[in-house]
């Protein structure tokens, strides 16, 4: 192999490349012991009878080990793959910057790993050649995925899309499986309003088009871990985490221009439905305190008649009645069919929350017998705090998750 050398951002690419149906950009940092196994495996497999015209662009982000020498020497050996070199680590950034170079239809990526089976490419590509869909992911969470991972991994994979559907109210199955594609003309529209450079960017880019209406085809994939990985989880974790709270001060105030990525009137109405998770904290607050007052009103105006504990039995179905009503119509913004089912699910939510109250009560009387009324009323302050967040939370991801319509989120099947 020839020794090419790389140069910043742009090396080792034809002064005038032909137009390609699709880019597959994969990053790298300091992946040198799988790199060119890796490379040459998905290059014979989009040269044996693929159907479409492929790129393959090696983008190393500051990689300290032979990386960059090898990707450089496999870029001068096989036919359409390419090598961009950055000085700056971050995988978002090595993404952005492949991206923003590509004369392709359809840009992709995928982790140099090949945990992916390469046999979902074209389910993957297809849909967004087609115009059908503006970007496709692929999922390790949807129905007819087949995973080999341990339970480690499985379990901080669901718990971040848990986060994700909870804080940002996401429709996507699957926000990290290193397997994505975006027609070029939204990469151009999305990618000045994505801000990270590092493992949040492909998180930030499904959210922003998502909340601006554009479609996102999914396709169940079939993943092997790998367990050679060297990403910090505990690092990771905390980006993302800022990330969330960054993408939701900007959806709560309205500082992203949604409305220049695609004006049509199905986004604007999805956009207007959709009501930031801040504004919900503070309706669902007035209306449990709203309810609170009627719950008292009504048990202390029967509590002469029938007793304590018909009067507080009577003045709770009641209050969760309308506390549901209220909160469906105004924090959740739903409306039309699915009332009833809905009041089910809020007496089965408040079931739940009351294990709280009546567990803490329990548990100081079994392991604290002679605590006060101070401390008594201290834990079931705590406890009702968690009822209240618990509430909150289920009303969110489980009883009006699916009452709106979203119609940019699909699963192939």
């Amino acid at each position: 192999m020839s020794n090419a050398a790389a140069m910043p951002i742009d090396a080792v690419r034809p002064v005038s490349p032909p137009v390609v149906d699709v880019e597959i950009v994969v990053p790298v940092y300091n992946e040198q012991q799988i790199i060119e196994a890796s490379i040459r495996r998905l290059h014979d497999y989009v040269h044996a009878g693929f159907p479409l015209s492929v790129r393959i662009t090696i983008a190393d982000n500051a990689s300290t080990d032979a990386t960059g020498t090898i990707a450089a020497e496999l870029a001068s050996e096989l036919d359409d793959v390419t090598f961009l070199h950055l000085t700056q680590k971050g995988r978002g950034r090595a993404l952005r910057a492949a991206w923003s170079h590509s004369d392709a239809r359809v840009l992709a990526y995928m982790d140099v790993d090949l945990s992916t089976d390469l046999d979902a490419l074209l389910p993957l590509v297809a849909p967004l050649l087609s115009g059908h869909s503006d970007l496709a992911i692929g999922s390790r969470l949807a129905r007819g995925s087949r995973v080999v991972r341990g339970p480690k991994r499985e379990v901080i994979s669901r718990g971040y899309n848990m986060v994700l559907r909870t804080t940002l109210r996401t429709r996507f199955s699957d926000a990290q499986c290193g397997f994505k594609a975006i027609r070029a003309d939204r990469a151009r529209e999305l990618l000045p309003l994505v801000v990270d450079e590092e493992w949040f960017f492909d998180t930030e880019l499904l959210v922003v088009a998502e909340r601006a209406g554009l479609r996102i085809h999914e396709v169940p994939v079939d993943w092997v871990d790998d367990p050679d990985s060297r990403v910090d989880i505990v690092s990771t974790a905390l980006a993302d985490l800022r990330g969330i709270a960054r993408v939701g001060r900007s959806l709560a105030t309205g500082t992203l221009p949604l409305r220049e990525i695609s004006p049509s009137k199905a986004v604007a109405e999805t956009t207007r439905s959709d009501v930031g998770m801040g504004r919900q904290l503070v309706r669902f607050g007035l209306i449990g305190v709203l309810t609170t007052v009627m719950f008292a009103a009504m048990y202390l105006s029967l509590r002469g008649a029938v007793g304590a504990q018909w009067s507080n039995a009577l003045s709770l179905v009641a209050a969760t009645f309308v506390n549901t009503a209220l909160n469906r119509r105004f924090t959740f913004g739903v409306r039309g069919a699915g009332a009833v089912r809905h009041q089910l699910q809020g007496y089965v939510v408040l079931a739940l929350a009351l294990v709280f109250t009546s567990g803490s009560l329990w548990a100081l009387g079994a392991f604290a017998p002679d605590a006060g009324h101070a401390i008594e009323v201290a834990v079931l302050t705590v406890a009702n705090i968690a009822a209240t967040l618990v509430k909150f939370v289920l009303f969110r991801v489980w009883v009006f998750r699916s009452a709106r319509v979203h119609p940019s989120t699909e699963v192939a099947r």
